[in-house]
C-alpha cells in the first residue's frame, strides 16, 4: 500500500513538473533569445559623413567584442574599415557651426575648440588646454570666435589670435568681505557724523565705477550670489551676452539600497525627488558689453500668464497658486543677418509654449505664438530647448511646429504680419525637419503613408508637395552627406534589425538606384529561424476610436485558442509599428509564444506616439482609463474574431506597460487571467516630476488624477495570478514601489501572487540571466494559468 501511496506522490510530482515546464515546440530557447545582440547581432548606430563627404562613419561591432566601435566606409573603394584610436581622436566633430558663406566651420571636440578652412580642409587649434571649452559661435560679425569654459564667455580674436575674457559671474559682490558686527556699526557711523569722509568716499566710488566702466581689458563682475548660470551666449555683432540665472529647487531625494556590493556592505545610492517638486526659477538677462550693465528680460507681456488650470474646477475649496509660470527659457536663435533673435518658453506646469521675438537692446519680448494645451504641451518638435523653432531665408519669417491641427506640422510665420501659414496639412505628424543648404527646400521625416511607416521627404521651402526620397517600408533614419546628394539611411523592418544603406538622393539624380545595404550585421543563429511579420491590424474601442496593433497567430494546427497582450513602456511611444522594435527581446519572445500556439496582440494604446494630439492627451488625469479600456477592447476583440477563449486571456509589460498589467489585474479581472508585471509604477505619487506631472499634475493640486491613476488602491480587485519582476537597485521605478505594493496584497489576504526581485538589476536589465529567468517565470505563469488553469490557493 505504502509503494502505491509514494508511487502516486512520484507520478504526481512528475506531472506536475511536466505541466510546469510545458514542452516548448518552438526551436527558439528563452536562454538564446534573451542573450540580446549576443544572439540577434551588434547593429551599426550613430551615423555621421566625414566633412569632404567621401567616408560614412557609424558605431558597430561585428566581432561581438566588449564595446562597439567606430568603423568608416569609404566611397571611394566601397570597403568598410575600422578605425583606429589616433585616427578617431583626431576627427573633426560633424556638429558644428558654420560661418554665413560656409568657408570655415567650427566644432568642439575633448574639450578644445577647432575652427576648420572648408577649401583647404585645414584644422586650426584655437584652444589646447586641461580645462573645458565648448559652445563655440562665430561673432563680432564673423572676426571673433565666442566659446564658454568655466560657465564665463571668452572671444579669440580671429586676426589676431587674442583671447579676451568677456564675463565674471561671480558669487561675491565686491568689498562684500566679512566685518564684525561693531565695525560694520562704527563704519556706519562715521560716515553719518562726518561730511567730510561722506563726500570723500563719494567721489571715491564714482572714480572706481568709471574706471571699471572704461577698464575693456577686465572682464565685467556679474553677481549672481547662490544661482546657477545657463544658456550663455553672445550676440552676433558681439556687443550682448544673454544667460539664464537658475535658482535650483531644492527637493528631498529618495535612496536606492544596494545589497549585494564589493564592500559586502548595504550602499546607498541617491536617485531622484518624487512628484510635486517646487520647480526650478528662470530668470533671463542681457548683459551690454559696451555699456558694461546688466538688464533683465521681462516676460510679463507673455499672454496667460495668469492661467488657472481647468482641473481646478474639481477642488472648488482649494486655493491654487502658480505665481510664477515661467519654465524654462531657451537660448536665442538668432536670424542670419543677427538682428533678430527668437527664444522658446515653456511653463513650468507644462501647459503653454511661447515663441517670442526678443529686443536685444531694452530686453522686451514681443509674442508671436502662443500655444497652449489643457492637458500638457508636446509632440513631435515641440519643445523648450530653441532647437525646434528657426528663421526661414529672407530672415522676414520664422518656422516652428505646432500641434494646433491635432497633428505636429511645420508652419511659418511673418514677422511683420503675425500671419501664420501652414506648411504641411494632413492626419500624420512631422519629424525632423531641416532646411536644405540651397536654402529652397525641406527635408523632414514623416509617417505620412502609415502610422508605422517613417519615410523621408523633401518640399519646397514655401510648403507644396512631398517629394518622398526613401522607398523601403519601415522606418529610414536619414543622414544627409554634406552636399546633400547621398543619404546614408539606418533602415529596418518590422523582422529586419537596422542595417546601414547608401542611396543617391533623387533631389540630385532622377534615376537613382535603389538604395544599397553596406552592412550586415545579424548572426547566423539569428538568421537560422524564419521571424514573423506581425499584421499590423486596427479595431474598435468603446468610444469609436480606431486602435493600432500587431497581431501575431499561430499556426492553426498548434493555436491554443490563449493569448497574450503585451503593454509597451513609455507610455508615449510606438510599437505597432513597421521597423525593428527597441523591444526586440519581447519580439522575439512573442516568436516563441506562438510557435506554441498563444495569439499575441501588441496594441498601441490612448497615450502612444505617431497618432497626434488627441491620442497623445488620450491619458489626461487619468493613466489606467483609457490606456487600460484600450487593452480590454484589444481583448474582447481578440475574442469576438479571432477565437480566443475568454477564460485564456494574459497580459504582461514592462515600465508602463507593467502599471497597465496591474491595473488590468486589479481593475478588469474578469478580462485578464494572469499578468506578469515588470518594473512597475505602483503608485504615481512616488514617480518622477518631470514625467508624471505633465499627465497626473501633483498630488497635492490634483489629489483626484492619482487616487484613480495608482495601481495601489484598486488591488482588493485581484483575482487571476499575478507576478511582479522588478530590479532592486531601479533607480527610475523604484523597487519601493512593488514592496508597498506587495504590504497591500498581504494585509488583503491575496495569496495568488508571487514576486521576484533581482539584486543587482536596475530599471533596464543588463545581465542576460536576469532577463532569462524573468521571462522562463513569464512563461511559465502563462502555461500554467492560460492552459492547465492550475489555480494557486
Amino acid at each position: 500500500m505504502k509503494k502505491v501511496l509514494l508511487f502516486g506522490i512520484l507520478l504526481f510530482c512528475g506531472i506536475m513538473t511536466m505541466t510546469a515546464q510545458k514542452f516548448n515546440q518552438s526551436p527558439l530557447t528563452i536562454k538564446e533569445i534573451m542573450q540580446g545582440d549576443q544572439f540577434i547581432g551588434n547593429l551599426p548606430s550613430n551615423v555621421q559623413w566625414a566633412a569632404d563627404g567621401q567616408t560614412i562613419y557609424f558605431d558597430w561591432n561585428p566581432d561581438g567584442v566588449y564595446s562597439d566601435s567606430l568603423y568608416g566606409y569609404k566611397l571611394k573603394d566601397e570597403k568598410i574599415n575600422k578605425v583606429d584610436f589616433d585616427t578617431e581622436y583626431g576627427l573633426p566633430s560633424s556638429y558644428g557651426h558654420f560661418n554665413a558663406n560656409r568657408t570655415k566651420r567650427l566644432y568642439a571636440k575633448h574639450g578644445d575648440i577647432f575652427l576648420v578652412d572648408v577649401a583647404s580642409k585645414a584644422t586650426r587649434p584655437i584652444t589646447r588646454t586641461n580645462s573645458y571649452e565648448g559652445n563655440p559661435q562665430f561673432t563680432a560679425n564673423e572676426t571673433k570666435i565666442a566659446f564658454e569654459k568655466g560657465n564665463n564667455i571668452f572671444t579669440w580674436d580671429i586676426a589676431s589670435g587674442t583671447t579676451t575674457q568677456i564675463t565674471d559671474f561671480t558669487d561675491t559682490k565686491e568689498n562684500d568681505e566679512k566685518k564684525d558686527s561693531k565695525d560694520v556699526w562704527l563704519y556706519n557711523d562715521q560716515l553719518a557724523l562726518f561730511d567730510v569722509l561722506r563726500e570723500r568716499k563719494e567721489k571715491t566710488d564714482a572714480r572706481d565705477r568709471l574706471e571699471k566702466r572704461n577698464d575693456s581689458k577686465q572682464a565685467f563682475a556679474i553677481f549672481i550670489g547662490d544661482l546657477s548660470v545657463a544658456n550663455q551666449q553672445m550676440s552676433p555683432d558681439g556687443n550682448y551676452v544673454t544667460y539664464l540665472t537658475v535658482k535650483r529647487a531644492t527637493n528631498k531625494s529618495t535612496i536606492a539600497p544596494h545589497y549585494i556590493t564589493e564592500s559586502g556592505y548595504t550602499e546607498d545610492q541617491q536617485t531622484r525627488s518624487k512628484v510635486g517638486d517646487t520647480p526650478d526659477a528662470y530668470k533671463m538677462f542681457i548683459y551690454d558689453i559696451v555699456n558694461r550693465k546688466v538688464d533683465t528680460v521681462s516676460l510679463e507681456n507673455l499672454e496667460g500668464l495668469d492661467y488657472v488650470p481647468e482641473y481646478t474646477k474639481d477642488y472648488p475649496d482649494k486655493p491654487y497658486k502658480n505665481d510664477d509660470r515661467i519654465g524654462y527659457i531657451s537660448e536665442p536663435v538668432w536670424s542670419a543677418d543677427g538682428k533678430s533673435a527668437l527664444l522658446d518658453i515653456a511653463s513650468n506646469d507644462y501647459k503653454d509654449r511661447w515663441i517670442v521675438l526678443l529686443n536685444i537692446k531694452n530686453g522686451t519680448v514681443t509674442n508671436l505664438d502662443h500655444q497652449h494645451d489643457e492637458a500638457w504641451i508636446a509632440g513631435p518638435g515641440i519643445n523648450s530647448w530653441g532647437r525646434s523653432i528657426g528663421w526661414m531665408p529672407n530672415d522676414q519669417r520664422i518656422w516652428f511646429q505646432s500641434e494646433e491641427t491635432g497633428y505636429s506640422q511645420l508652419y511659418a510665420m511673418d514677422l511683420k504680419t503675425k500671419t501664420k501659414e501652414a506648411l504641411t496639412t494632413g492626419d500624420f505628424e512631422i519629424y525632423e525637419p531641416k532646411i536644405s543648404n540651397d536654402k529652397k527646400h525641406w527635408y523632414f521625416t514623416a509617417n505620412k503613408i502609415h502610422p508605422g511607416d517613417r519615410q523621408f521627404y523633401s518640399m519646397p521651402i514655401n510648403g507644396g508637395a512631398f517629394n518622398q526620397l526613401t522607398t523601403m517600408t519601415g522606418k529610414n533614419e536619414v543622414s544627409l552627406s554634406p552636399d546633400e546628394t547621398k543619404m546614408a539611411i539606418l533602415y529596418s523592418y518590422s523582422n529586419k534589425p537596422t542595417e546601414l544603406y547608401l542611396k543617391e538622393n533623387p533631389m540630385f539624380s532622377k534615376k537613382a538606384a535603389p538604395a544599397k545595404q553596406l552592412t550586415e550585421s545579424t548572426t547566423e543563429a539569428f538568421k537560422k529561424y524564419k521571424w514573423r511579420d506581425p499584421e499590423i491590424i486596427t479595431f474598435k474601442a468603446e468610444d469609436g476610436a480606431k486602435v493600432y496593433a500587431r497581431l501575431y497567430q499561430p499556426k492553426p494546427d498548434v493555436k491554443n485558442n490563449a493569448a497574450v497582450i503585451f503593454v509597451h513602456g513609455a507610455g508615449y511611444l510606438q510599437n505597432a509599428h513597421k521597423w525593428w522594435s527597441s523591444y526586440f527581446r519581447e519580439y522575439m519572445f512573442h516568436n516563441l509564444l506562438v510557435d506554441n500556439g498563444y495569439t499575441v496582440f501588441d496594441i498601441d494604446y490612448r497615450g502612444s506616439a505617431g497618432y497626434g494630439r488627441d491620442w497623445r492627451t488620450g491619458i489626461y488625469r487619468h493613466m489606467g482609463g483609457k490606456d487600460l479600456s484600450d487593452q480590454v477592447d484589444g481583448a474582447n476583440y481578440l475574442v469576438n474574431t479571432h477565437g480566443i477563449d475568454k477564460d485564456k486571456i494574459g497580459i504582461y509589460g514592462g515600465s508602463y506597460g507593467g502599471f497597465i498589467t496591474l491595473m488590468g489585474m486589479f481593475n478588469a479581472a474578469d478580462t485578464f487571467h494572469a499578468g506578469a508585471a515588470i518594473r512597475s509604477v505602483g503608485d504615481w505619487a512616488a514617480y518622477n516630476h518631470g514625467y508624471t506631472a505633465r499627465i497626473l499634475n501633483t498630488p497635492v493640486t490634483d489629489s483626484l488624477a492619482y487616487r484613480r491613476s495608482s495601481p495601489i488602491y484598486f488591488a482588493d480587485g485581484l483575482k487571476g495570478d499575478l507576478l511582479i519582476l522588478h530590479g532592486l537597485v531601479d533607480d527610475n521605478v523604484h523597487a519601493q514601489d512593488m514592496l508597498r505594493l506587495s504590504q497591500r496584497l498581504i494585509e488583503l489576504e491575496k495569496h495568488n501572487w508571487d514576486m521576484v526581485l533581482y539584486p543587482m538589476e536596475k530599471h533596464g536589465f543588463a545581465e542576460p540571466s536576469s532577463w532569462t529567468d524573468e521571462y522562463t517565470r513569464i512563461y511559465k505563469l502563462f502555461q500554467e494559468s492560460l492552459l492547465q488553469k492550475i489555480k494557486k490557493e
